[in-house]
């Protein structure tokens, strides 16, 4: 049986993007009873979709067309304006239905898209929604979701949103508010996860163990979640990708970009070196990469 919204109409879902992040939303949303349909543009991973009840689309059109909710977890501006507006799905979508971009595009991005969508489909309910979270919390349905767009769309989009997160932080109207939080958001994280790998490497080099440093962090003020975790990640040189580094430092990029008037001295620092690590082949690999990139530079090798 189907889940329903508020107003008890059914709440299909079309999710456009089924890598890390988009694949664990559609099985959570699967998991809550709501009838999901999926594209990528990889048959590769949409198949274990389909095996977990998902229908399978064949364009992204097709994929919306019935969907009361439609997630698109796309990686650019670009791949989301080229899917949605050259694959004609805007066309496709069904009246009253709400978007729910919940990739990290930017503020200028998310609001230029809110902006051409208007004109063309003023009927469309267009919510700017990335998400804070990794693959981990993504899997268990606790994402941190950071929403702004018309009220209405509260109502559309709440059996969703509760499928997919821990709690949904509505931000306003304007599209673009959910994207500048989501920035910071990243920023703040980015710097936490660049000062574990710096500490875990003067730690090497003053001959500290890194599980000892662990324990005397752990249960105290210092011991964030997430520098936690990426901590023994890197402590085990595990780098299977939960959030991918070349995806971080794009984050990273937009927030000295979408910030001109500021001074970001820690983020631009962070850029180039995340950069050089990047171009060493690591792009694909998890954020906590970075402690191998430091480690290399400091060792004078190629990052290889």
């Amino acid at each position: 049986m189907s889940a329903t919204d508020d107003q008890g109409k059914d709440t299909r879902t079309a999710v456009l993007g089924t890598g890390i992040m988009g694949s664990a939303m559609a099985r959570n949303l699967l998991r809550a009873g709501l009838r999901t349909t999926v594209w990528d543009r990889s048959v590769s991973a949409t198949a274990p979709l389909a095996e977990a009840g998902a229908e399978v689309a064949g364009t992204p059109a097709d994929a919306v067309r019935d969907a009361r909710v439609v997630i698109t977890m796309l990686p650019t501006p670009d791949v989301v304006t080229s899917v949605i507006f050259d694959e004609d799905v805007a066309g496709a979508f069904a009246r009253g239905a709400a978007w729910a971009q919940m990739g990290t595009i930017g503020e200028a991005a998310s609001a230029d898209i809110a902006s051409r969508l208007g004109s063309l489909r003023p009927d469309v309910l267009f919510v700017d929604a990335p998400v804070s979270g990794s693959k981990g919390p993504a899997e268990q349905g606790q994402l941190l979701i950071l929403a702004s767009g018309p009220a209405a769309a509260e109502e559309v989009t709440r059996p969703v949103f509760a499928a997919i997160g821990r709690k949904t932080l509505w931000l306003g109207g304007e599209a673009g508010q959910g994207s500048r939080m989501k920035i910071v958001v990243n920023a703040y994280m980015s710097i936490l996860i660049e000062g574990v790998a710096e500490a875990l490497e003067l730690a090497a080099q003053l001959g500290v163990d890194a599980a000892k440093l662990a324990e005397a962090i752990e249960g105290g003020p210092l011991d964030a979640p997430i520098a936690d975790a990426k901590l023994h990640k890197m402590e085990r040189g595990d780098y299977a990708p939960e959030f991918p580094l070349e995806w971080a430092l794009k984050d990273v990029d937009l927030a000295i970009a979408e910030a001109p008037g500021a001074t970001l001295p820690l983020l631009a620092a962070l850029s180039r070196q995340w950069r050089a690590t990047v171009d060493a082949g690591h792009g694909r690999e998890d954020v906590s990469v970075a402690r191998l990139g430091l480690a290399n530079v400091n060792r004078g090798g190629a990052g290889s």
